[in-house]
């Protein structure tokens, strides 16, 4: 029997799972929306209960395909959006993120997070989030694709420290955050969201995962995925459109990865030894 997916406290107390479902790139073709939503009804169904999305994903038509798929059971999701940065003046967000709720069919978001940085100053950003949750429609904040100084700035702003997480690119080919990112958001009590945890594809290709994989008896993706959530305070969000990506998924959770493997994977994926520009796709 599949164990409940952990969770993970944000400064607000609300718990967020530690493995979820991404929607990028969903929602952009008609023809595929019904077994999109399917898989992510399936995805809930098994414990998934982290949805991402954002208003840039297929134009809004990825938030169409979450508010269909989570219709009736809005209690049971913990829901993220995201918001443009040419969106994201205090106006602006409040303006994009009742857009969203409408897409969604829901009155509130779990987590809003700035998609990226922009020409937006950050304080206009954060006292348009902080609007938001103060009015209800938002229970917590956030920021992606911040990289170090982003967030020390973000910070020493008025009401910065509400920031409740910093979703960013992480999986064995990408580890530059573990250099001082990873650290310093552990140290500030800021949930890392890891999206595309098994590098679009391209890290299922490399040889020495597919042959750990293999001794293992998983498969590439749920190896990959299993090394992401081996660490505390860290979330991932891989995209799976058909029922079997979200099965793999959901198992990949329950896997436990011992210090012989770990050391194997350190030696063909090796960790960062100095301060790199943060990855992003």
């Amino acid at each position: 029997m599949a164990r409940e997916i952990a969770r993970i406290s944000l400064p607000s107390g609300a718990l967020m799972p530690v493995v979820g479902l991404g929607t990028w790139k969903m929602g952009e073709r008609a023809r595929e929306r019904e077994r999109e939503i399917a898989a992510l009804q399936l995805g809930i169904d098994l414990g998934m209960t982290l949805i991402d999305t954002a208003e840039m994903y297929g134009d809004g038509g990825a938030e169409e395909i979450v508010g269909r798929a989570i219709e009736g059971q809005r209690d049971n999701v913990f829901l993220v959006s995201k918001v443009y940065p040419h969106n994201a003046t205090r106006h602006g967000a409040i303006a994009a993120c009742k857009r969203s709720l409408k897409r969604l069919g829901t009155d509130h978001l779990d987590l809003y997070l700035l998609h990226w940085r922009g020409s937006v100053p950050l304080m206009h950003t954060v006292a348009g989030f902080e609007a938001l949750r103060a009015d209800g429609l938002i229970r917590a904040w956030g920021v992606s694709n911040f990289d170090r100084r982003d967030m020390d700035e973000l910070l020493s702003i008025p009401h910065g420290s509400r920031c409740a997480a910093n979703q960013v690119l992480y999986h064995l080919g990408a580890r530059g955050i573990e250099w001082d990112l990873l650290p310093f958001c552990r140290s500030q009590r800021l949930a890392v969201m890891a999206y595309s945890p098994v590098g679009q594809g391209e890290l299922l290709k490399q040889r020495a995962l597919r042959s750990v994989a293999r001794r293992l008896g998983i498969t590439p993706a749920q190896l990959g995925l299993a090394w992401v959530l081996r660490r505390p305070g860290v979330v991932a969000i891989p995209k799976a459109a058909s029922a079997l990506h979200v099965r793999e998924n959901r198992a990949a959770a329950d896997i436990e990865l011992n210090a012989e493997v770990l050391a194997e994977l350190d030696r063909s994926f090796p960790p960062p030894t100095r301060a790199t520009p943060l990855a992003m796709l």
